[in-house]
């Protein structure tokens, strides 16, 4: 069953309400400056490095063209899609720095136990985008390109726009790398106490439609792509049990030890 929203209650002492805000404006202002900062950065990893052509090498292979090449409409359109690039680039670079200010902020709102399964939870969450992306990349990308290119061929010149195929390939990388933090989410979910195991096999099978439906808004459309989304998502969500189960069991024998131990020493008890 869900568990009781009360029981994440803020446990950071008498500090008053108003130097919450405070901590909180200066955590957003120094990660907006990462992400500043970062954009910078990734504008020359871009303009140098290439990366357009990094994100063009599945339509290479889809269309068996090394030299395959996007079009431009207007004379500014390779600059915007630059400075759009760098600033993809520049929020994935400043994302370690963003995260560590979002945990210093809420970690001493946490307990132990709380902690020990929220930090692991981080280093998993990087890992499923790394590979939410490198399934997007190097799988549904190239299968998606291969499906449209089936569709009115005799009557059509295909002439791909850069702004609008980036958007395409930017939202199906990202798309993935996000629906793959599933385990992370379900996983700080049950550390704080707000589903159990039960809680998520009673809803597999509506867990299973809301995959399936999300995974249609975030695929270009075709069946292909879709099932390539969906299908790891749905054994993503029978490893959230797994680890919604391993991390109640450690909540409850964290529980056992700590009433075997005992009143405190010197404590009085009531008559």
């Amino acid at each position: 069953m869900m568990g009781d929203l009360g029981d994440f209650s803020w446990r950071r002492g008498e500090m008053p309400f108003l130097e919450h805000l405070e901590e909180l404006r200066w955590r957003l202002l120094w990660s907006l400056v990462a992400v500043a900062v970062a954009t910078v950065v990734g504008f020359l990893l871009v303009h140098y490095l290439g990366v357009l052509k990094i994100l063009m090498r599945p339509m290479e292979a889809a269309y068996a063209d090394p030299e395959f090449q996007l079009i431009y409409l207007s004379p500014a359109d390779p600059f915007f899609v630059t400075l759009k690039l760098a600033v993809v680039v520049g929020i994935i670079l400043a994302f370690p720095i963003v995260v560590y200010q979002a945990w210093s902020f809420l970690e001493p709102a946490l307990e132990k136990e709380e902690k020990k399964a929220i930090v692991p939870a981080l280093y998993l969450g990087l890992v499923l985008f790394c590979v939410g992306v490198a399934v997007a990349y190097f799988v549904a990308l190239p299968m998606a390109m291969m499906f449209f290119q089936g569709f009115q061929t005799e009557f059509l010149t295909e002439q791909l726009e850069v702004g609008k195929t980036l958007a395409f390939v930017t939202k199906l990388l990202v798309g993935f790398g996000v629906v793959f933090e599933l385990p992370v989410v379900l996983m700080v979910l049950s550390a704080l106490g707000l589903v159990t195991p039960e809680f998520l096999k009673s809803k597999r099978r509506h867990a299973i439609v809301g995959i399936t439906i999300l995974s249609s808004l975030l695929t270009p459309g075709d069946v292909a792509t879709l099932v390539i989304m969906a299908v790891p998502l749905v054994f993503l969500y029978e490893f959230s049990i797994l680890l919604s189960r391993m991390i109640w069991k450690r909540k409850e024998r964290a529980e056992r030890s700590e009433s075997s131990r005992g009143p405190p020493e010197g404590a009085v008890e009531s008559g």
